[in-house]
């Protein structure tokens, strides 16, 4: 299907049923209930999870396929918010003209920036990209405030009056597809659970389910294995007569592009820009996302994304009243002594429970997440092939059968 083959489909049929159905998925506890407090299954944090699954599949584009590992690739993120800010302010309010300009622009820069970079590999190539996000994040901060707004960033303000929007005099607007706004959202009652379906949330989705359906075309395209080829001995293949220069500009602009898309869809479901996108903690999240779920892997990167902006937004959350509220069975020495052993690791020590979970993925799983499914997936299917053997355990020697003479 869409040129895919049985597996590849299959993957990318779960990858949309878990995005539509992400509602009831990621509000499993009812409301009101002390669990509750890990549900995120609310529209911010949903929006959250598939923008930064697009960035984080772009970046596996270039880190997984190529083996160049970018420090920078927030960058593109930014001039991409940029870019559809100024869309938005100048043009129109409705958010496709706004992605189109954030992915244009992004990759144009990505060009630039790739052209420069790409004449070295390795550590010197990370820092090339790390100095050019340095350097945007400077300017953006302070030299171009006029374009940028500085520290304050930009956002829409009721001076603005796009060419395409009849905006009232002293009237905000609003980002919308075609007249419906972004931040529209439909509530659903089930006995004690509360479902939200937010409109940006779903237009997001959709751009990462496109987004995620052309990674599995470059992966899968000999476009993706020269990258492959590329990563696994690039002198190798330079001496083949083929150059990979071009080959890895392709997927530096690709991967900036994707950056340039996320940074359209933060905007589109919230119409602010700072420079804090260029900063380069950005860059080092989308590093860690994809490594975390799985560099070269296909769903790899999503499941990072989505781990990291949970433990974010949920285990920042919690706090010593929400702890003490758990352990309050406990005698009070023991409930107090059991919060203080936890409390490093919420609220502002969120860092520090994230920073554990990626050292063990490191150590133990290699391949981040998904290698950590399929060892799931083999030790299943062991017991299976186990518990339906042929009832001799101890595997004696069939006899062998009679022949007649």
């Amino acid at each position: 299907m869409l040129g895919l083959n049985s597996k590849d489909t299959s993957l990318l049929l779960v990858v949309a049923a878990l995005t539509m159905l992400a509602p009831f998925i990621l509000n499993p506890f009812p409301e009101g209930s002390e669990l509750a407090q890990f549900n995120a299954g609310y529209p911010d944090l949903m929006q959250r999870f598939v923008i930064f699954g697009i960035f984080a599949i772009g970046f596996n584009i270039l880190f997984g396929l190529t083996g160049y590992l970018s420090f920078g690739h927030a960058a593109f993120l930014g001039v991409g918010s940029y870019g559809a800010i100024w869309m938005m302010k100048l043009v129109t309010l409705n958010v496709i003209p706004a992605i189109i300009m954030a992915v244009i622009f992004a990759g144009l820069f990505a060009v630039v920036v790739g052209f420069i970079s790409l004449r070295r590999s390795g550590i010197y190539f990370s820092i090339l990209t790390l100095a050019f996000a340095q350097m945007s994040y400077a300017l953006a901060y302070s030299v171009l405030t006029p374009i940028t707004g500085g520290e304050t960033g930009l956002q829409l303000k009721s001076t603005d009056n796009p060419i395409f929007n009849n905006l009232a005099e002293g009237e905000i607007g609003r980002a919308s597809l075609f007249g419906m706004d972004m931040r529209t959202s439909f509530e659903l009652e089930a006995g004690a659970w509360l479902f939200t379906f937010n409109v940006g949330y779903y237009i997001a989705a959709v751009f990462m389910l496109l987004a995620f359906y052309m990674s599995i075309r470059i992966f899968r395209s000999p476009f993706g294995m020269m990258l492959r080829a590329v990563k696994s001995n690039q002198n190798r293949l330079s001496y083949t007569g083929l150059n990979a220069k071009p080959y890895t500009l392709a997927a530096f602009v690709i991967s900036g592009m994707y950056a340039g898309l996320a940074g359209g869809l933060l905007v589109a479901m919230d119409t602010q820009v700072g420079p804090e996108r260029m900063f380069w903690t950005a860059s080092g999240e989308v590093v860690l996302m994809t490594i975390l779920g799985g560099a070269g892997t296909l769903i790899g990167p999503v499941l990072g994304a989505g781990m990291i902006k949970y433990m974010e937004n949920i285990i920042s959350k919690i706090n010593d009243n929400i702890l003490h509220q758990w352990f309050a069975w406990m005698p009070d020495g023991l409930e107090d002594f059991t919060v203080f052993l936890i409390h490093p690791f919420i609220g502002k020590g969120w860092h520090l429970t994230l920073g554990i979970v990626f050292m063990l993925v490191v150590i133990f799983l290699p391949g981040g997440l998904v290698e950590g499914g399929q060892r799931i997936g083999r030790m299943l299917k062991g017991r299976k092939k186990t518990s339906g053997g042929d009832g001799d355990p101890e595997h004696h020697p069939k006899p062998a059968p009679h022949v007649a003479e």
